[in-house]
């Protein structure tokens, strides 16, 4: 009978894999050897435990995170991230909106380890195959894009100021079946609050999932919730938001297998709300 690794052997191999990838860089631009695509170099489990203790690095607040190291096209600006993709997966949200929106700083928010250095590293290969255009003042393409490895559950008020986002995307997420588990789940009354806090008014909560019952508690919670309104997938595409919707369909890997599968996908957006004061 095979012997079990310890805990031990995997962080090291953990770490060998982080090692491996970081060599593989080229020397002159950065971009990896491997395609950019080529996943099978990041291998991860499908999810994990946000309540588990991970060695993350966070800011005590938002003011003390270093924005320019991850938009240096961006530096001295005062500008701070308007989309933030929750568990952004592969990053294929923000690669296909980074060039429709240039001017406008996307974050994702990845807590798998691997997961996140491959997009990073994506997003690294993707800025030095394409520089900006020569005598260009304006930032090359992907400048706007960024990802960190953090726990949203619980840091998410860490990194955004008040009222900071105009877009907050949940694509996917874990469905977290059993009922012991929906704790686990990404939209609650709790993290609501934190969502309602760093969204401006105005700004729209984009969530989709190919699983009925998931819908049906993020949709049920948000509807409840006093500081967000439904909105509709066509006063979206009517306010000039069509591109975003259609990314939100169709851009990720989770997306992409639904659709190989023929599977359906539930969509349900919602707005931030402004509170007038007496």
């Amino acid at each position: 009978m095979p012997k079990r690794k310890r805990a031990g052997d995997a962080s090291a191999a953990a770490a060998a894999a982080a090692a491996a990838a970081a060599a593989a860089l080229e020397p002159d631009g950065g971009v990896p050897k491997q395609h950019q695509n080529d996943k099978r170099h990041y291998r991860q489990r499908a999810h994990a435990n946000p309540f588990s203790d991970h060695a993350l690095v966070y800011p005590a607040a938002p003011t003390q995170f270093d924005w320019d190291a991850h938009y240096p096209a961006f530096a001295g600006s005062g500008k701070t991230p308007a989309f933030a993709d929750v568990g952004c997966g592969f990053g294929g949200l923000l690669i296909a909106l980074a060039p429709l929106f240039p001017d406008t700083l996307m974050l994702g928010m990845e807590i798998r380890v691997q997961v996140s250095q491959y997009v990073h590293d994506r997003i690294v290969a993707l800025r030095s195959t394409n520089p900006p255009e020569p005598g260009s003042t304006t930032p090359g393409p992907y400048q706007n894009v960024s990802i960190v490895r953090a726990n949203s559950m619980k840091f998410m008020p860490n990194y955004f100021p008040k009222h900071s986002l105009s877009a907050l995307f949940f694509l996917f997420p874990d469905p977290h079946f059993k009922a012991r588990k929906h704790k686990a789940r990404i939209i609650s009354p709790t993290l609501l609050a934190e969502y309602a806090y760093i969204l401006r008014p105005g700004g729209i909560v984009y969530t989709i999932t190919d699983v009925r019952d998931l819908h049906d508690w993020m949709r049920t919670h948000l509807e409840h919730f006093p500081l967000f309104e439904p909105v509709s997938e066509q006063e979206l595409r009517e306010e000039g938001k069509g591109s975003i919707v259609d990314a939100v369909y169709t851009s990720t890997e989770e997306g992409k297998k639904v659709e190989r599968n023929k599977g359906d996908k539930w969509l349900a957006c919602f707005r931030r709300i402004e509170v007038t004061r007496d």
